[in-house]
Parts: structure tokens; C-alpha cells; sequence
């Protein structure tokens, strides 16, 4: 995916220095996909590369889901590329208003891709499937833009979730710096 890889680095979203990611873990690098989703280029390309990556394995899910608050751009523009409909999940219940961790139409059994920005060990998105499966949704498969290659593929298929990303941290790292 030279064309993303191209438009990552071109926006600023690719990083060099002292960082330490979500989840603990210290790295050299860092991927602001922030930086890359508020750039509607960059946002529209990501959602054409998820939907063409989604054609091409035959995906055809009821939902697609966002995690608050960094997927969330990723997963609205996807749904409104497919015309799936979307689901945001939230990090902890509000104490206000109908206190939902899965806002959105869920019905039991429904087939929900979820989506990511960023996943480096997959800790956050574990717990939003978990979240997604309580609501009685179908979880199989994850589309992340950046695999970090931090275990996340493995931790995700610990629970029967298979990650596809559009680029992994060692592609992005390559001829980089």
C-alpha cells in the first residue's frame, strides 16, 4: 500500500523521537493517525483501501464499529464509503444518559468488523470486542491502518479475531528517517 504509506509520511502522521504508546511500551517511532484522519485526502483513502481490502476478502458485515475516539473518523468514513452502518464503542460507561458502551443498531448476531487506527499489543480493541460480544454482536475480523507488530495480531487471535492491516510498522519504517 505505497499510495497510504506515501500519504501517511506526506501529512506528518509518521514520527521520529522518544515516545511511549498506549500501551506502555516505549518506541523510537510513533503514528499519528490523528493527524492523518482530520485530512480529508488522506481519510477518503484510508476508507477506499479498508473497503477495497473488505471486497477483496468477500466481507460483507452487518455493522461496521469505532472505537472512541480515534477510529471513530475511520470507522464513519468506511460506513459512509460501503453505506454499512456504523457503531461507536465506547472506553467506559458514561454515568448519564442510557449508560451504553455500544452506541448504535446491534441486533444479536450481527456481523461487526471492527476498525482501529493504531494496534501495537491490541489491549483497547479486546476490550471493545468484548464490549461488542456482550451486545451479542459477531467478531471475527479487525481492520486496522498500522499493525506496530507489537503482538497484537497474536493477542487477537487468542480470541478468534483475525487482524488485517493497510500497513504494518515494519513497512512504514522502511527507507523512513
Amino acid at each position: 500500500m505505497s499510495d497510504l504509506k506515501k500519504a501517511l509520511e506526506d501529512c506528518g502522521a509518521l514520527q521520529f523521537g522518544e515516545f511511549t504508546l498506549a500501551s506502555g511500551a516505549k518506541s523510537n517511532y510513533y503514528i499519528d493517525i490523528k493527524k492523518a484522519s482530520t485530512k480529508p485526502a488522506v481519510l477518503a483513502l484510508i476508507a477506499k483501501s479498508m473497503a477495497a481490502m473488505m471486497k477483496e476478502k468477500g466481507m460483507k458485515p452487518a455493522r461496521v464499529a469505532g472505537v472512541v475516539l480515534g477510529s471513530i473518523p475511520l470507522a464513519t468514513a468506511l460506513s459512509l464509503e460501503t453505506g454499512i452502518p456504523l457503531l461507536m464503542v465506547r472506553k467506559e460507561r458514561k454515568d448519564h444518559g442510557t449508560g451504553r458502551l455500544v452506541e448504535g443498531d446491534l441486533e444479536a448476531g450481527d456481523e461487526v468488523l471492527v476498525v482501529e487506527d493504531v494496534i501495537t499489543t491490541a489491549g483497547s480493541s479486546m476490550k471493545a470486542i468484548e464490549a461488542l460480544r456482550g451486545e451479542g454482536a459477531n467478531v471475527t475480523r479487525i481492520f486496522s491502518v498500522i499493525d506496530r507488530e507489537g503482538g497484537g495480531r497474536e493477542n487477537l487471535a487468542g480470541i478468534g479475531v483475525e487482524l488485517n492491516a493497510l500497513v504494518k510498522g515494519s513497512e512504514l519504517l522502511k527507507d523512513a528517517q
